[in-house]
């Protein structure tokens, strides 16, 4: 695994250094294999980053757009991720709707619509049941509960490690989320956090010792590249 903490001044250095990344990471999957793969956050965070993304001059046609987590909501309702990163960023740029995988929530079962985008990520990534395939890069924030995706503390979502995609548990709401194996086998892992309210998990994350069960974004370590980009707000401690 190859780590890198990089401490921004503020939220807009943040978002402007994200962008940065995110561009070239894109250019260079494009690059390397003809395509590039990428899985959304959700949250406040990085939606100015996605529509800093809108602005760009990229081949939206060889671009794939993937959900990491979703609130178990429709499509158009106000908590939806996959809506606010539409919002944002995929209706204001020519990317083909074939392009799009928003993760499924309309049967009315969690544990259906989690394995329906199981079986939608197989079969685009052309890998059996047992098999991870390498998502080109997963953009991640943190809670103040140091979850991340939807991974929370406590739930079992966390030990699953014979799936792509599981149900997630928000307080007695059900969430569909990647797995642990997933977000690990992918070749970018960039983490973006802003704000003070962040720096208690921060802490913990990156401390030497602590409960991985606790802190599940400690539990998020790739085979490829993971980029922390912070805000000094969050990150000033780790400098």
């Amino acid at each position: 695994m190859q780590k890198v903490v990089e401490v921004l001044t503020n939220r807009e250095e943040l978002i402007a250094r994200s962008l940065s990344i995110v561009r070239s990471k894109i250019q260079a999957a494009i690059a390397e294999r003809g395509i590039c793969t990428i899985a959304l956050a959700g949250g406040s965070t990085p939606e100015p980053l996605y529509r800093a993304i809108a602005t760009q001059d990229l081949p939206w046609d060889k671009i794939h757009v993937f959900w990491g987590d979703e609130r178990y909501v429709p499509d158009d309702h106000p908590d939806s991720n996959q809506k606010m990163a539409r919002l944002a960023w995929l209706d204001q740029v020519n990317i083909p709707a074939s392009n799009i995988h928003p993760i499924p929530t309309g049967s009315a079962d969690p544990a259906t619509d989690a394995l329906t985008y199981q079986t939608e990520l197989q079969q685009f990534f052309q890998v059996s049941d047992g098999e991870f395939p390498a998502i080109d890069i997963i953009l991640l924030g943190i809670g103040d509960d140091a979850h991340t995706a939807s991974l929370f503390p406590h739930t079992a979502a966390l030990e699953v490690r014979d799936a792509l995609v599981t149900v997630g548990n928000k307080d007695g709401q059900p969430r569909i989320t990647f797995t642990v194996p997933l977000i690990n086998h992918a070749r970018c892992v960039v983490f973006i956090v802003a704000g003070a309210s962040k720096k208690p998990a921060l802490a913990q994350i990156f401390a030497p010792a602590a409960d991985d069960m606790t802190y599940p974004s400690r539990l998020i370590q790739p085979t490829g590249e993971v980029l922390w980009l912070l805000d000094a707000a969050a990150g000033e401690e780790l400098q």
